[in-house]
């Protein structure tokens, strides 16, 4: 399921480049300082940084646990889990900064304040780092750990995960079709992890 709504989400997001410019002004335009300060007050909880130590503290952690002799299975489990995130962010991450350097897309916001607009395939310069979102890649791939770890909360986590994805094209920080891919990538790269390299640790469905 996971792999087909992870296509899903890039076919969509392939589609969307038809609108991406003209969407990108609109919220632009629409979207009100006070909301426009809320969603950046939140947008940072998908940042990969904060996800990449809280992931690495877990272990951390675990580790103290298995030399006290305190909670084994829990303490595995935690470093599995926490194991298959890393391993997730990695993945995705690798495809996502190739697209990124491969491609080369300007932000929604050089369009707006400086004129800058579109891709330059294979120039290699990092300020074309629009596509795919990094933050909804990320975002992805903690909803995919998190629903493993509590599946009957699957909802919760992706009605999160595509929150906070969202508030990447409403802060006007990333074109749609950015966030959708990026999206996308992190639903795959998380699944096949788990599939592979972690088997029986992820529900049936996925």
């Amino acid at each position: 399921m996971l792999l087909w709504a992870g296509l899903i989400s890039i076919l969509v997001g392939v589609m969307a480049l038809a609108i991406d410019r003209q969407l990108a002004h609109f919220i632009y335009d629409n979207v009100s300082a006070p909301l426009h300060k809320a969603l950046d007050g939140i947008t940072h909880y998908a940042k990969a940084g904060h996800w990449l130590a809280a992931a690495i503290l877990a272990l951390i952690v675990a580790a103290v646990m298995r030399h006290a002799g305190m909670l084994a299975a829990e303490a595995t489990q935690l470093v599995n889990y926490s194991l298959a995130f890393i391993a997730s962010l990695t993945m995705g991450s690798a495809v996502l900064h190739v697209i990124k350097l491969v491609l080369g897309r300007r932000r929604p916001r050089d369009d707006m304040e400086m004129g800058l607009y579109g891709f330059m395939p294979l120039a290699f310069n990092p300020d074309y780092n629009s596509f795919p979102s990094g933050h909804a890649l990320t975002i992805c791939c903690v909803a995919v750990i998190f629903t493993c770890v509590w599946p009957m909360w699957w909802p919760v986590w992706f009605a999160v995960a595509a929150l906070l994805a969202v508030t990447r094209a409403l802060l006007t920080a990333h074109f749609l079709s950015d966030v959708l891919i990026g999206a996308g990538i992190g639903l795959i790269a998380a699944r096949e992890v788990l599939l592979l390299g972690f088997p029986g640790f992820s529900p049936p469905w996925f």
